[in-house]
Formats: structure tokens, C-alpha cells, sequence
């Protein structure tokens, strides 16, 4: 049996199981609007959240419970929690 090799960013063994060569989406849940969608895949955290239209300083944006920064990899099949976030002045 052959391993196959993962990238090391913060890699979960969750994140292996989805990896998937013909998979090219991703499954975004939003707060605080509770709405579920599935997008075409972006390669990092900050096309991810271009496409939705928010900036970099308005969300957190997290997978199996731990935050991602904008510069990380998103893989195929990915279960994302978008948070918009406010301050309050």
C-alpha cells in the first residue's frame, strides 16, 4: 500500500478523509445568518472570503473547530464556518 503525502499546514486527519482529486467545492456555513452553502472551491481563506464579499477584518473563518488564518490552504470538500464579525463602538 503507498501513502500519500499531505501538506503540513495545520493538516487534520479530517481534512485527509475529504481530500478528494475531483472534488471542487466547499461547504460554507454563515453566522449569524444560519445558512448553509456550497461554493465552488478557492485555494486560500482570503478568496474564500472575497468571493462572499467580506474583507479580511470582518470574519473569522474556521474548519473542524480551529481558526484559520487568510493565507491558509483550502482543500477540497472543506466543512467552513464563516463568523461575521462587528466591533461596537
Amino acid at each position: 500500500m503507498q501513502k500519500t503525502s499531505f501538506p503540513t499546514d495545520g493538516v487534520t486527519q479530517n481534512d485527509k478523509k475529504r481530500t478528494n482529486a475531483t472534488a471542487t467545492t466547499v461547504t460554507v456555513h454563515l453566522q449569524p445568518e444560519e445558512k448553509d452553502m456550497v461554493l465552488a472551491r478557492p485555494k486560500t481563506v482570503s478568496q474564500l472570503l472575497a468571493s462572499l464579499g467580506l474583507a479580511e477584518e470582518t470574519a473569522l473563518v474556521a474548519r473542524d473547530g480551529q481558526l484559520l488564518t487568510p493565507d491558509r490552504h483550502i482543500w477540497p470538500n472543506d466543512i467552513l464556518l464563516v463568523r461575521k464579525v462587528a466591533s461596537s463602538g
